[in-house]
């Protein structure tokens, strides 16, 4: 993949954005949820004016990984207040890192979560955090490979399914 490139995501992004959102949570979850939570879901968390107010936070940031000028992926990371829950200034939180399924194996995830991490150490971050569902075992072994421990859990609403996440942090100091 000596052709996979990463650049920050910008507003006028924000269609493709939406797109590879969309497609790469459904690819990964759909088959393990109902259709109607899965719809509401794709509705409500990647509708324009949601993903508008996420580019517009100044304390979260997209990137989107190409190859051949064509988005295979994208990583979502949260600073400070924007975190999703432990709102530590210490803190770097990956809250999305998703690819397309053609391209899963193809190191593409190991980019974004590179990436992640070259910004949390840029940010001087003590540690990075995420949450991951507990079914989802391919993230899990990909996160614990990468030295990320679990150390709490959490829900996560799917429409009107409660799941439950592990909360997994990995140590920079």
């Amino acid at each position: 993949m000596a052709s996979l490139k990463i650049r920050k995501v910008i507003l006028s992004d924000l269609k493709q954005l939406q797109l590879i959102g969309r497609q790469t949570f459904e690819e990964t979850f759909a088959a393990s949820n109902s259709e109607e939570n899965m719809t509401q879901y794709l509705t409500e968390g990647f509708s324009e004016e949601q993903l508008l107010s996420e580019l517009q936070d100044q304390n979260s940031e997209f990137y989107f990984a190409t190859e051949n000028s064509r988005v295979v992926g994208y990583l979502k990371v949260n600073f400070g207040a924007s975190q999703t829950e432990l709102k530590d200034q210490r803190a770097l939180e990956i809250e999305r890192i998703y690819v397309l399924k053609e391209f899963h194996g193809k190191r593409v995830g190991q980019f974004l979560y590179d990436q992640a991490v070259s910004i949390a150490r840029q940010q001087g971050a003590d540690y990075i955090w995420l949450g991951v569902w507990e079914e989802n075992l391919r993230a899990i072994q990909f996160y614990t490979k990468n030295g990320f421990v679990v150390f709490d859990r959490h829900l996560f609403m799917l429409g009107t399914d409660a799941q439950t996440d592990l909360m997994m942090k990995l140590s920079l100091r």
